[in-house]
């Protein structure tokens, strides 16, 4: 169970004072059931609040992973297929899990959260088919939640982070994120591709596998070293454009190293000059995360904060999480990490966020049946925050 009181939120109203939006359960707790579906994961998470101990506890997450072909990314509609085929097993086992032994498990419900966006658009829409028809079904009220901001709340929740700022790196998005002025701002971000789409690609061109991610595969390679052979740093482009980074260009150049002659593709050097797809990826991995780590220290600056947590899947990166603590450690602050749980997109942090929103009757979350399309464009500024008090503005 994880403790309201750390997050500083606004005081939680009454359940009576939204009675017209939603009910507690027979036993007066706050239950939500969360889908989520925007990329290659569909995750199906159970969350209860519970006012006698004023807690939030995760009681079930389960969730799938398409994993593609070797040397092949994942397409909309073979993940739409894979979400559509798992999407109600994994509903079934959420609820069983967090009520065994119970034959009508959704009575315990008083919402359904679900992913609006951003994301890819077929495996949304498969998941927000599922949430609309259980919302009909169990006659429950429906919350859109943005997937950003859903993966800020969870790691705020987890780790009692009250107003830290949020590393934000997965698959689809790179963000630096500070809460002001009763929405989270994003301070810097990718101008191209994203951090995780640049390792999951590079994965590909030197042929590591899908399973479980291209991006934990890099790590792994980046940590095959001893002292009879030590990793190789080759140089890489370092492209921090003001607060803003850029990964496309490097992904170019070093898909481009592979190609050349000094590339041991086996493994075994047999000159000085040779490096290795180990070496390449422990060389990625630290241009990269160091670029992040430049853009994160000074929006940390420019704000004032030292706590810093980090979310997404590629935030479950060990090297990364030592890198950040090192910085964060200098400037005598905190870090905030999770591991693959709650980094790597899942249900519970949709119903995390979608139990913020449905406490505090938020009017961007709570929508009409008419009012869920998907949005594969859905920027972490464009919801109000209405569980977080307002601030001055001091960080614009």
């Amino acid at each position: 169970p994880c403790p309201i009181e750390p997050l500083h939120n606004l005081p939680l109203p009454p359940p009576s004072h939204f009675s017209h939006l939603y009910k507690p359960n027979a036993e007066g707790k706050t239950v939500v059931i969360g889908i989520e579906g925007s990329a290659n994961k569909v995750g199906v998470g159970v969350l209860c609040y519970d006012p006698s101990t004023q807690t939030y506890q995760t009681l079930s997450n389960p969730r799938k992973t398409y994993v593609s072909p070797k040397g092949c990314g994942f397409l909309p509609k073979e993940t739409s297929w894979h979400h559509q085929a798992h999407v109600v097993p994994l509903i079934r086992a959420a609820l069983n899990e967090a009520y065994p032994n119970e034959s009508n498990p959704e009575r315990h419900l008083s919402a359904i959260a679900f992913t609006l966006g951003p994301g890819m658009g077929g495996p949304l829409k498969s998941c927000a088919m599922a949430a609309r028809s259980l919302s009909l079904l169990w006659k429950i009220p429906l919350i859109a939640v943005n997937h950003c901001i859903a993966h800020v709340e969870m790691g705020r929740v987890a780790t009692s982070a009250s107003d830290p700022v949020v590393l934000y790196v997965s698959g689809g998005n790179t963000q630096v994120i500070a809460y002001s002025d009763g929405r989270y701002r994003i301070f810097g971000e990718t101008i191209d591709i994203a951090v995780g789409n640049c390792l999951d690609r590079f994965a590909r061109v030197v042929g590591l596998s899908n399973d479980p991610s291209p991006g934990y595969n890099i790590e792994l390679e980046a940590r095959r070293h001893s002292r009879e052979t030590p990793l190789k740093f080759v140089e890489l482009p370092y492209v921090v454009k003001g607060m803003d980074v850029s990964f496309s260009g490097l992904l170019t150049f070093i898909e481009d190293l592979t190609r050349r002659k000094d590339f041991a593709k086996d493994g075994r050097k047999r000159s000085e000059t040779q490096f290795t797809t180990a070496d390449l990826c422990y060389s990625l991995q630290e241009t990269i995360f160091a670029m992040l780590i430049e853009i994160t220290e000074r929006t940390m600056a420019h704000c004032g904060q030292n706590s810093v947590l980090i979310v997404g899947g590629v935030g479950c990166n060990k090297r990364l999480q030592g890198m950040m603590a090192d910085m964060v450690c200098d400037r005598g602050g905190t870090l905030c990490a999770m591991d693959h749980r709650y980094c790597i997109d899942n249900g519970a942090m949709i119903a995390q966020a979608g139990m913020f929103g449905l406490q505090f009757g938020s009017e961007d979350m709570l929508v009409k049946m008419e009012d869920t399309e998907c949005r594969q464009r859905f920027r972490t500024d464009q919801v109000e925050v209405v569980w977080r008090p307002k601030t001055r503005g001091q960080h614009l």
